[in-house]
């Protein structure tokens, strides 16, 4: 058997302050080194130092994000035949809605006009020799690229030019699927026989198809990973958001964390990248087959909406956004009598819910209230309503502002700085909006959103 490794690293052994060799003789000390330990070194190996850890993280990130945008560009990959040109297996990562018959004898044409040398731009002036060059083309609004190994041939539809760091991949894949699959695709040539359902899970980690699955959370995590958890605030802001996305539906998708994180928090999308990554790795974060997924999501609606017919009455307080459109129905034939005493009973249930503390409860019966004041001229109802009005939204501001501080006090003190900013912006937030109304004391405002902002800046510095 024959292996290449990539990504391997070597500690050379030698302090580099104390080494005389150190710089210009590196690379030959380290493939002296690699040679003695068995290895077989290529002509092109390309040997990097690693100035520190966060460098080797740096790089390590990098490689993460670049598998990241790779799997984000394959819309389609088909596997063909090489020999009788037809597919063998057809994987579609999203809904590119092709024709994969059509395709595939649109890429057999092409390959065929090419070899006969008719004409060398049919495809690419590049591709001299099959079964080493990749080529790409044009196929609708996609880019196909194209290669041919010994036994399979690769097609990824693209929605843009293919990376190098995804040529890489193709090669790797097709050299290790034809040697773990010789069998079956000799069966295939010979009989017809297609047996590659579980190349599907071969195709899905070669490609890193995973990262684009919908993810859920898992049930059970180890004590030792626990404690992993607790010591990174990124890993912890993300299944904290993840939980929060989790709340409206059974599934989230890595997108969805890397947005929600930025919008808090000025930090790197390849760092939470690569937090997300070694989530999935610890098997905290679980990716989901898409099948899987939109039986969950069925079953989720169905149970959200049995959830809600069980509780549209918990209370007779608590009013739905279709009460002020009934309201508005009855309005045309009402007389002023009917008005006054039904706008008498809104008002009556918003003061029983204004002391119940249930102020968006309360808010919604003063609207209703006003709406009927304001439609029968009732002018010294109007001030009082507006009034009462003005004040629940005003207690309904301070209770979110304060909600809002002390999520992010008890965040910032648990160091979950991720967290505890989303929490200060959003008091900002609420700060801003007064000052968009008319205001007693603008200043005492400004001068708490100024404090916010000098606590903010200090968490992004402890990040």
């Amino acid at each position: 058997m024959y292996f290449e490794i990539s990504r391997a690293g070597l500690n050379c052994g030698h302090d580099k302050e104390e080494c005389s060799e150190y710089p210009n003789h590196c690379n030959k000390c380290i493939k002296n080194q690699l040679l003695e330990l068995g290895f077989e070194l290529h002509t092109n190996i390309r040997i990097t130092e690693m100035d520190s850890e966060e460098k080797r993280l740096e790089m390590y990130r990098d490689a993460i994000w670049q598998k990241f945008w790779d799997v984000l560009n394959i819309k389609h990959i088909i596997l063909t035949s090489t020999k009788s040109g037809l597919a063998i297996i057809d994987y579609p990562i999203t809904g590119a809605g092709l024709d994969v018959s059509l395709l595939t004898g649109f890429i057999q044409a092409n390959i065929t006009f090419s070899e006969s040398g008719t004409n060398s731009n049919s495809i690419g002036s590049e591709y001299q020799t099959p079964r080493r060059q990749f080529f790409e083309f044009d196929y609708k609004d996609f880019i196909i690229l194209l290669k041919e190994g010994s036994l399979i041939s690769v097609s990824l539809v693209l929605e843009n030019t293919a990376s190098d760091s995804l040529k890489s991949t193709v090669n790797e894949f097709i050299r290790e699927f034809e040697t773990i699959y010789y069998d079956k695709i000799e069966r295939y040539e010979n009989s017809g026989s297609l047996n590659f359902n579980n190349a599907i899970e071969y195709i899905i980690e070669s490609f890193n198809v995973k990262l684009v699955f919908p993810m859920v959370l898992s049930h059970t995590v180890p004590p030792s990973i626990t404690e992993k958890l607790n010591q990174n605030y990124v890993q912890r802001a993300i299944l904290k958001l993840a939980k929060e996305l989790l709340i409206n539906k059974p599934f989230f998708f890595i997108n969805n964390i890397l947005n929600n994180v930025q919008d808090i928090v000025e930090i790197n999308a390849k760092t939470v990248l690569y937090e997300v990554y070694q989530l999935l790795q610890m098997d905290v974060i679980i990716p989901t087959p898409l099948d899987v997924a939109e039986s969950k999501f069925k079953i989720f609606k169905e149970n959200r909406a049995m959830n809600l017919a069980k509780n549209t009455s918990l209370s007779s307080i608590l009013t739905n956004d279709n009460d002020f459109e009934e309201l508005k129905e009855q309005f045309e034939g009402m007389d002023s009598a009917t008005a006054e005493n039904l706008m008498e009973k809104y008002i009556g249930k918003g003061k029983t819910a204004e002391e119940a503390l249930i102020y968006q409860a309360a808010l919604k019966e003063y609207e209703k209230a006003l709406y009927l004041a304001s439609g029968f001229n009732f002018e010294e109802k109007i001030g009082k309503i507006s009034f009462m009005i003005l004040e629940v939204e005003k207690k309904i501001n301070d209770m979110e502002l304060e909600y809002a501080k002390e999520a992010a006090e008890k965040a910032e003190k648990r160091r979950d700085y991720i967290t505890s900013i989303g929490n200060y912006r959003k008091a900002i937030e609420i700060l801003e909006k007064r000052l968009t109304e008319v205001q007693v004391n603008p200043e005492e405002t400004e001068s708490k959103i100024r404090k916010i902002k000098k606590k903010i800046s200090k968490l992004e510095a402890k990040i």
